[in-house]
């Protein structure tokens, strides 16, 4: 029985399956959308929101107001976000990005950081393609409608 052991193993083992995702999250960073099959968009897609969050973990504007102990923590904590964070993103640069560009771009958004579109067939063997792009738009919450 596999409980609690989530995730689709996409025919790889371990080794070679953490280091596509990544590959795939760093590039999906990087560029802000990617082209890939169905089942790895939706594993990748995991890893990416998981990341983008741990950049909101500390956002960098309220770092300026803080002292003392407070700014001790805060910044501890943006260390092992990071560091956490590093595990998933090969590259520094990228890195720098996402725990700046991103973290500011959905500080009021509450998740959903991706969004993933169909596309055709591949050629060779019929898989099912996908465009895994990040979300640009800013997010607007819905009201609730008034009785009246």
């Amino acid at each position: 029985m596999r409980h609690k052991n989530g995730g689709n193993k996409l025919g790889l083992v371990s080794s070679h399956r953490n280091a596509m995702m990544m590959n795939m999250v760093t590039s999906l960073m990087e560029h802000g959308r990617i082209r890939t099959t169905q089942a790895r968009a939706k594993e990748a897609r995991r890893i990416a929101d998981k990341v983008i969050t741990l950049s909101k973990r500390v956002p960098n504007a309220s770092l300026g107001t803080l002292e003392g102990d407070a700014l001790q923590k805060a910044l501890v904590t943006r260390v092992h976000a990071i560091r956490q964070a590093g595990q998933w993103v090969n590259s520094k640069d990228v890195l720098q990005k996402v725990f700046t560009d991103y973290s500011d771009r959905y500080a009021t958004r509450p998740g959903g950081y991706t969004r993933i579109y169909k596309l055709d067939k591949r050629p060779g063997d019929q898989a099912d393609m996908v465009l895994l792009e990040l979300v640009t738009e800013d997010c607007v919450p819905k009201t609730k409608l008034a009785a009246e």
